[in-house]
């Protein structure tokens, strides 16, 4: 799942959203009281069947919204729109909300982002190279199809509401250039930078993370073996060598009372890997710390980070395919810097 796939629910608990194994749904585990036992997997959006390759996004109340593509007529599909409010309900069906070519098949996985009112906003490659979005109206519904134009796009998108609401969003191009479209009022769309940045980005590297009022903050892998990070002011900075070949995810949280950003990367031998530096100080330096528990995980595993219901960053490791497989380890209570519990399979 593309983007937020392990989050802190309206009323404080844990879920997880993934792909069955048939791959033909999504399924969620939640925990039943925060840092309590989990659920058992439960599917999303009812009976009807899905592709894998979707996305997931909080909203600032805490709700998901996913969106999927769908099978429709041999050869085709669109896409597919859920919201679920409580992990312990039901989610709302899935809603068919298009395709950005009017017809034809998947043109690349989607990215998702919810901005300060609530509103989702779709963004998915067209049939063009470029990248297109469907944003639902204030009022209810779906505004139309917009092309935001752009060309080459590769690997999956990047979407990101920043700490006003507003979104940006981030593709790579196939010679590694960093594209960014920026929503400059709510509710109105995006627009794109006048070039790419020449960044040599590796594709499906990419997470964006809200890093201050001003800033949203773009990481990614470059194909020198670096993780880099990028606010769009300046080239790329590389903040240090990649733990493995894998993206990287982030978190904001505060370390000895000091507000760090928290990374991980699956490691080239197979654990989650952390490092962590002074938000938006890359200048500072940062060095990995590799977890000594925990499975070997496969190359393709998700790795995820959520803030629970006490506070505690929480980092996760879930293997495609595997849904009964979800990781989890706490930072420890009361000990400085990244000190993590040992990595628990959640039964």
């Amino acid at each position: 799942m593309n983007g937020d796939w392990l989050m802190r629910s309206r009323d404080g608990v844990l879920c997880a959203y993934a792909y069955a194994p048939d791959g033909d749904a999504v399924v969620c585990r939640a925990e039943e009281y925060p840092e309590g036992p989990w659920s058992p997997p439960r599917t999303v959006g009812g009976e009807q069947r899905v592709h894998p390759g979707g996305a997931v996004a909080r909203s600032g109340e805490g709700y998901a919204h996913l969106v999927a593509w769908r099978p429709t007529v041999s050869g085709e599909a669109g896409l597919v729109h859920s919201t679920h409010f409580q992990p312990h309900l039901a989610a709302l069906d899935w809603l068919p909300i298009g395709h950005p070519n009017k017809k034809g098949d998947r043109t690349g996985p989607p990215a998702i982002a919810v901005d300060a009112q609530g509103r989702a906003h779709v963004f998915v490659r067209n049939k063009g190279g470029g990248v297109s979005l469907r944003m639902q109206e204030e009022k209810g519904g779906w505004g139309p199809w917009r092309d935001l134009k752009g060309e080459d796009v590769h690997g999956e998108l990047a979407a990101v509401a920043g700490e006003s609401g507003l979104i940006t969003l981030y593709a790579v191009t196939a010679d590694g250039g960093v594209l960014r479209w920026r929503q400059e009022e709510a509710g109105r769309t995006l627009v794109r930078d006048e070039k790419p940045e020449p960044a040599a980005a590796r594709p499906g590297t990419l997470c964006a993370l809200a890093t201050s009022a001003e800033y949203t903050t773009l990481f990614f892998t470059d194909e020198d073996g670096g993780v880099c990070a990028w606010r769009g002011e300046g080239g790329p900075v590389r903040v240090l060598d990649a733990a493995g070949p894998g993206p990287v995810v982030a978190v904001r949280c505060q370390l000895d009372g000091v507000d760090c950003t928290l990374l991980a990367q699956r490691s080239a031998g197979g654990r989650v890997a952390f490092a962590a530096y002074p938000t938006e100080t890359e200048s500072a330096g940062a060095w990995w710390a590799e977890s000594e528990s925990g499975p070997e995980l496969p190359a393709d595993a998700w790795v995820a980070f959520a803030e629970d219901g006490n506070g505690r960053v929480v980092a996760a490791s879930w293997a495609p395919g595997e849904p009964g497989r979800l990781h989890l380890s706490r930072r420890k209570l009361g000990e400085a810097g990244l000190a993590f519990e040992a990595w628990r399979e959640v039964g």
